[in-house]
């Protein structure tokens, strides 16, 4: 993976302060439903293993680096968590404002960039490839999730939330509807749909049959939903999987090998939920029951599975980076 940063090794900022559970097993690793147990390692806690930024999102595992790229989409860089040696520093800077990550078949970075409005790849030496930044002549809105599936499409969410103002790049008036897109293992661009509220993070079933959206705008509830995925590209028959009935919030997720969803989760906002009960990973059975809960200090905005064993889960939540060895082994 070539080092394309402009100031690697700098300081980070100001970090939040944690403190880890010292015994076993972690009480912020709770059981809603028995069949979650099997997941949980009785003598794995919750460990904070970066912090310092401002808003934390979109984590990519490097396998064969022993490493974890983050964005830190307000101070508009990339960081980078070695395994190894334990160090988190700034792996490039300026990142456009990126958002979602991750890598295609050939291990190469897929980037969301919200200030080009541009999905990029990082080649093998370090040059960038622009992928996709318009459709149909017009420019995207500000990508935000992305995912390859085994064939080598490339999919990802397009909302505007990065062009609504400058905290997350420019402001700007979105010129095309929230959509998802796909693009094709030779290079084509085309819409899978720009018929959701919001579209947010994405993942795939384990066996690809199924597509999951994060709908973040959907009313009265978010949620996400399960699509069924046509040879062609096609997405249909929209089942809602998720509810966040209430006062919670979902963003980015993961899917395991069984299926489990491992969602982002925190406060909506409602001046009645207390964001200590809400902030950290809830995860979903196939059925879209909640059958476990991992309470973060802060909110989780997307995660990832990583590790030599792809069983460390790895939480992006708003200031700092989390990690939790689990029995569950993230699907690819």
């Amino acid at each position: 993976m070539a080092n394309a940063n402009a100031g690697a090794g700098s300081a980070v900022g100001p970090g939040f302060d944690f403190k880890p559970s010292q015994r076993y097993p972690d009480p912020a690793v709770q059981i809603l439903d028995p069949s979650f147990a099997k997941y949980r390692i009785y003598s794995s806690t919750v460990e904070q293993v970066g912090t310092g930024m401002r808003w934390a999102e979109g984590p990519v595992y490097f396998g064969d680096a022993r490493c974890l790229l983050v964005s830190d989409i307000p101070n508009n860089r990339i960081m980078r968590y070695d395994e190894v040696t334990g160090s988190f520093t700034v792996w490039r800077q300026p990142s456009n404002f990126s958002n979602g990550m991750c890598r295609d078949r050939q291990g190469r970075l897929l980037t969301c960039e919200h200030l080009t409005r541009r999905v990029t790849r990082t080649e093998y030496n370090g040059k960038i490839t622009v992928l996709a930044d318009k459709f149909n002549g017009k420019p995207l809105n500000s990508p935000n999730d992305i995912v390859c599936k085994s064939d080598g499409s490339i999919w990802f969410t397009d909302p505007p939330f990065g062009i609504g103002g400058h905290w997350e790049g420019d402001k700007a008036a979105p010129e095309l509807p929230h959509s998802v897109y796909r693009i094709s293992p030779d290079g084509k661009l085309s819409l899978v749909t720009d018929k959701l509220a919001g579209p947010n993070g994405l993942a795939f079933s384990p066996d690809e049959k199924k597509l999951y959206i994060a709908e973040s705008r959907a009313t009265p509830n978010r949620v996400i939903a399960a699509f069924d995925v046509g040879a062609d590209g096609s997405i249909s028959n929209r089942t809602v999987v998720v509810d966040a009935n209430g006062p919670g919030s979902i963003d980015g997720f993961r899917v395991d090998t069984d299926g489990n969803l491992w969602c982002g989760w925190g406060s909506n906002g409602s001046p009645t939920a207390k964001a200590e009960d809400l902030d950290g990973v809830m995860v979903f059975n196939p059925a879209g029951k909640a059958i476990g809960f991992i309470r973060l200090p802060e909110r989780c905005a997307n995660l990832t599975f990583g590790g030599p064993k792809n069983n460390r889960l790895y939480m992006a939540s708003c200031h700092s980076l989390y990690a939790l060895y689990v029995e569950a082994v993230g699907a690819v």
